[in-house]
């Protein structure tokens, strides 16, 4: 309360308005998931739906106890788990690297551009048969479909963050006698945090979409592996359990990348 005192009425009145703001956004998004809920289970209930095509809330919470208790749920949750993190590092970490290299000459960058938007626009998939040749049917092939989906988009954001660092600041710096290696510390990598963020963010979703099409095509267990399984064997519940656990994983993630980028900032601020 002392720190508000320090502010005009008019600025503590804004700020009360952003709170109540933020607040009725989490409300309404709450609000907004329970009616949707409470539309689909009526529905099931009442036979408006099939819910064994549609499943229904309460048969996915039965069915995601009797995961957890009889099928050792939490060893699929964990290979998947694994598989996406591990290839989130490894296309963010080379996907960032080589975008620095990009940048650094122009002459390799106008010479893999080409190679670099075609690689982007193949279909994954199609690799699939190959992927599983080189790494076997386990989970190396996984990581690397989660690897290759994620690594172009990391380094065209990266790369056209970089580009996009202001000409001007760069030319003060060279004024100054500052060689490229100062330039890419001092200023390139500092105000590129914005779009490396971005890029995390990015990434989180195309990690998960390679994991789980990894498991598609070869797999023996994870959350993918029992969503194929579930299909074949007509268990609606389970796919729609599965894809529930995704969606929790996918936005933890999300999460901590959006938590990443507040200390970020107040760290900037500060």
């Amino acid at each position: 309360m002392k720190k508000l005192t320090a502010y005009s009425k008019e600025r503590i009145k804004y700020l009360n308005k952003r709170k109540r703001d933020k607040f009725s956004i989490i409300f309404l998004r709450i609000f907004l998931l329970i009616a949707l809920l409470g539309i689909w289970e009526l529905f099931a209930e009442n036979g408006i739906i099939d819910p064994f095509i549609t499943s229904s809330p309460s048969r996915i919470v039965k069915t995601l106890k009797n995961l957890f208790i009889n099928d050792n749920f939490t060893y699929h949750i964990g290979i998947t788990l694994y598989e996406t993190v591990v290839g989130f590092i490894f296309a963010v970490g080379v996907g960032y690297t080589v975008a620095l290299l990009l940048w650094w000459s122009d002459k390799i960058r106008k010479v893999l551009e080409p190679y670099i938007v075609v690689l982007n626009s193949l279909p994954k998939i199609a690799l699939g048969p190959i992927i599983i040749i080189w790494f076997g049917s386990g989970e190396k092939s996984i990581i690397f479909m989660a690897f290759i989906i994620g690594i172009i988009v990391a380094i065209m954001t990266m790369l056209n963050g970089f580009l996009a660092i202001d000409k001007n600041k760069i030319l003060l710096l060279r004024s100054f006698g500052a060689n490229k290696f100062q330039i890419l510390l001092k200023l390139v990598i500092p105000g590129s945090i914005p779009t490396l963020i971005s890029m995390l963010k990015i990434s989180v979703g195309m990690a998960w979409i390679g994991s789980i099409m990894g498991e598609y095509l070869v797999s023996r267990a994870g959350l993918g592996y029992l969503i194929v399984y579930g299909g074949q064997v007509f268990k609606l519940d389970l796919v729609m359990a599965s894809t529930v656990v995704l969606c929790v994983l996918a936005t933890l993630m999300y999460v901590l990348i959006a938590t990443l980028e507040k200390v970020i900032i107040k760290y900037k601020n500060e």
